[in-house]
């Protein structure tokens, strides 16, 4: 069978410096395997040798069966938040971090992070990376309250179509609340909300209907809970026209303009995803190397009983060829 091509994994340098500032996430090296990131004083994600280490990485690809790795930022380090000056600075600093982890091979395909905060310096911090051996950006879902169809960014996501440098979007910072603070919550049903709020902006914003349509845009986790209320979304465009008729056409529409990846864990939520987006628009991904990650990466894919060979083909290979722009 086909070799994949996972599109959705993350790193964390273990030589990441200690940077100013109370809340700055910093990576507390607790052995040669294991280190913990912190947020201030709180623990935020135990990781091992798998986040920073190539070798292990690469081994673990061998097993499952991926060829090529789209190798991210982990998104607590996006810093949002800082002065844009400062963010900058860490993006930066990650960046080049990354290429340390990525250079072991070029079966390791590495993507930037940008202070999305600042559309200059965003853009800027881009177009280095990319001279310097990034391949696409990811970026998170929102900056505070601006979603992806605020001005600055969607002049930033025009500034990736021009280039054209694809684009993988990752929900972050999910709402804190006692009722959201149980269970994982925020992961559970926070992130796939977030992930659907975000394209429903691309749509409803009219940032698909004037951003160049060669712009190459990824969504994670399956696009979130966006699939499964596509139906709803169309219905409500069609009867609240007065409140929602913001884009040109209903959602339905769009669903060519954007891609998702694979990580939906049983065969019918993949099924509605190749059902709703068609199956040029999935692609594998894993989540590596995280417990909420798809292992072996690509399992559903290669077992999905619906799939013809061609779609499997597709989705495990060919659609990332063409988001990467790999021969």
């Amino acid at each position: 069978m086909t070799s994949s091509i996972d599109v959705h994994s993350h790193y964390v340098p273990r030589g990441w410096p200690a940077l100013p500032g109370d809340e700055a996430p910093r990576l507390e090296v607790r052995s040669e395997r294991e280190a913990m990131i912190m947020v201030g004083s709180k623990e935020f994600r135990r990781i091992t040798a798998e986040a920073w280490d190539p070798e292990v990485r690469l081994a673990d690809m061998d097993a499952d069966d991926v060829a090529v790795q789209v190798v991210s930022p982990t998104p607590v380090f996006f810093s949002y938040g800082d002065d844009p000056a400062d963010a900058a600075k860490v993006s930066r600093i990650f960046n080049e971090l990354a290429l340390e982890i990525t250079d072991a091979s070029d079966r390791l395909i590495p993507f930037c992070q940008v202070p999305l905060q600042d559309t200059d310096a965003a853009c800027a911090e881009l177009e280095r990376a990319i001279a310097d051996g990034h391949a696409g950006v990811e970026i998170g879902n929102h900056v505070g309250d601006r979603d992806l169809d605020d001005a600055g960014i969607r002049t930033f996501l025009q500034h990736c179509a021009a280039l054209d440098v694809p684009v993988f979007v990752h929900p972050w910072d999910m709402p804190s609340a006692p009722r959201l603070d149980r269970w994982m919550a925020q992961w559970l049903t926070g992130m796939p909300a977030e992930t659907h709020l975000s394209i429903l902006s691309l749509v409803l914003g009219g940032v698909f209907d004037d951003v160049d349509p060669r712009l190459r845009i990824c969504f994670a986790h399956g696009g979130g809970s966006f699939a499964f209320w596509l139906g709803r979304m169309d219905n409500a465009w069609r009867e609240r026209y007065d409140v929602i008729g913001t884009s040109i056409h209903p959602p339905s529409h769009y669903t060519d303009r954007f891609s998702v990846d694979s990580v939906v864990f049983t065969e019918p939520s993949l099924r509605l995803l190749v059902d709703t987006l068609g199956p040029a628009q999935v692609m594998v991904g894993g989540d590596y190397p995280y417990p909420l990650g798809e292992r072996p990466v690509g399992r559903v894919v290669r077992d999905a009983s619906f799939l013809t060979d061609p779609q499997r083909t597709q989705i495990l290979r060919t659609n990332a060829e063409r988001f990467l722009a790999r021969p």
